[in-house]
This record gives C-alpha cells, structure tokens and sequence, in this order.
C-alpha cells in the first residue's frame, strides 16, 4: 500500500475480490483500515453468478470516483472482458491500479516480498536500452531462438511495481513491455501459459508448448500435451489477431528465482515472455486489438539487446 500503490490517507481506495481470495483481501483491508482510508469492497460472489462475463455496473460506478484500486481474484473461462471493461475505466480516470489477478498465499510471500524499489531501478536500466533498440534476440536451451523487431513509433512501458496514474501495474511487479513491430522464431514454453489455462496445467516443464512464429503469426504448435495444445490453439482462435504477438516483454523481478506455475508471478521472473492476441495498443500505441491475450513464459533466458547481451542463463549481466 505505500511503496506500490503510494496511498495517502485523502485518497478513496477500491478493492474488488471473490471468495477464493477472501484472506488475502482481508490482509489488504487490514493495511487500509490502518491507513485510515475511504474505503469500498466488492465480492464478485455478492453481485452475480460466476463466470461473470461483465463487470457490474456499480464496481465500475466506485472505480470512476477512486483512486486506488486492486483487483484481486481467480480467473475463470469467460471472464477475460469484465476485466477488460474494468480497466477501461481504470485508464480513462488515471487510477492507481494494482492487479492481482489469481494471487496465493505463496505470492504474497514470495513475489510481493521483492525490493520494489531495486526492481524499479533494475527495469529502468533495461528499459533505457530497450527504448534505443531495433532488434531484441532470446535464446533458451531448451530451444527458444526468437528475434523481435521493435518500433520507434510503439511505446516501451516499465511495470516495475511502483505504480502511477499513467499506467497501472500487475502485483507482483517487475517486467518492462511494448508491442513489437514482428517477431520471428521459436519459442519453448516450458515455463506457464496465462489466463485460466495457468491454473489447470501449471508448471509446463515436463510437457512443454512448441510455437512456431512466422512474422508475428502463430505458424504452429506442438505439445506432448495434446488436451493443453487443443485449447491453446483454441484460444488462439478467438478473433483475427489472436494468434498474433501482441506484447513482448522482458521480466525484472530479481527476487523470483523459479517457476511456481502461476503467470501472474512467473512472468516477472527475470527472461522474456511474450503474449499473443491485445496490444495494449492504449499504452503500446498499437493499430490493432484483440479480444483475447494470452502470455506464456519460458525458463533461462540469454537475451540479447542489439549486439549487448544482458542476461545469460536467466541473470542479469547488466554490470
């Protein structure tokens, strides 16, 4: 609440949450109460069926008079456009927005015990060298060999955790992102898929997900996992441009050490992730959008920004 998110005792802070995340939104209650803050508390349980396939009216009614927010529960199929409505209104007002989508126990001890300050300080180096770049190159043993052709014209955004009206942030933070201009390759997911695919397979290094991308567009998939592969590709057939690279990204958290089969965690461990289908063209800049966005992430990164290498073997090398 005051290294992240900054709350100051004026301010009217909004917290939107279900019942599986019920003691962790108690913990967040506790700190506002102690701050002293205006405070408004929604269970989605409360308001309507799960999945919830919109988000109900009077949450959106409390964000456009708050001014720091967290949202803060399990996903479920479907339930990907009431969080998009959501955090349209979060951008249109400038919100201080924490998201915590599918956050534990384990995350809060692990992820959220991060150094936000450092991390900050870490993502702005990387993002300065990012910002100058036209090409960007990972590599895992594992087989990943992808390069990524960035634009002047689309914005590199620093989701550090120290979060500003400007853009909000996942919590745990700690990643640096834009919409590249093409990206070319392989990419060995043996690390996590996102959305609600996350939380049903997890952990994917014993049965990981091959994609092949060809000029942003997902070529094809291959995975030992055929029930994971049907519905990735499913996924990935939402609209026209979800299959399509919508973010690369670069994660900056120097606290996560290993893949604990969680996205919203796992892709701040320091590598590259990348996801298909909605730019974040609002803050990217993108032309385009998608009604779906998936991330998927992989395991040891060796990163090349132009000809500097900045990571070997998932550390920094940025000395």
């Amino acid at each position: 609440m005051e290294v992240c998110l900054r709350l100051q005792p004026e301010e009217r802070f909004t917290l939107i949450t279900d019942k599986a995340c019920l003691p962790i939104a108690a913990s967040l209650v506790q700190d506002v109460l102690t701050l002293g803050n205006d405070m408004c508390v929604f269970v989605l349980e409360d308001l309507g069926e799960r999945p919830m396939i919109n988000m109900p009216p009077v949450i959106l009614d409390a964000l456009r008079k708050t001014d720091v927010s967290i949202y803060a529960c399990r996903t479920q199929t479907g339930e990907l456009r009431h969080r998009i409505e959501m955090m349209d209104v979060v951008n249109q007002c400038g919100i201080r927005h924490g998201h915590m989508v599918n956050i534990n126990h384990q995350i809060m001890i692990e992820g959220m015990q991060a150094d936000f300050v450092q991390v900050d300080a870490i993502s702005q180096r990387v993002v300065e060298l990012a910002r100058k770049a036209r090409t960007i190159r990972a590599t895992t043993a594992a087989g990943t060999d992808i390069v990524a052709t960035l634009s002047p014209q689309l914005n590199w955004l620093k989701t550090s955790g120290i979060i500003n009206k400007d853009k909000w942030g996942n919590l745990p933070g700690g990643e640096i992102f834009t919409s590249p201009e093409n990206v070319d390759g392989i990419f060995v997911v043996d690390g996590v898929v996102g959305d609600y695919l996350c939380e049903k397979y997890g952990d994917l290094h014993e049965t990981p997900l091959t994609i092949e991308i060809e000029k942003s567009r997902i070529r094809n998939c291959s995975s030992d996992n055929q029930e994971l592969l049907d519905e990735f590709v499913a996924y990935c057939m939402t609209d026209e441009n979800s299959n399509r690279v919508g973010e690369f990204a670069i994660g900056t958290n120097t606290a996560l050490r290993h893949v604990i089969g969680h996205i919203l965690q796992d892709e701040k461990i320091p590598g590259v992730h990348i996801a298909f289908g909605h730019p974040y063209s609002e803050h990217t800049g993108a032309n385009w959008k998608s009604s779906s966005h998936i991330d998927v992430v992989g395991r040891d990164f060796n990163i090349w920004i132009e000809d500097r290498q900045i990571m070997k073997a998932g550390c920094f090398t940025l000395d």
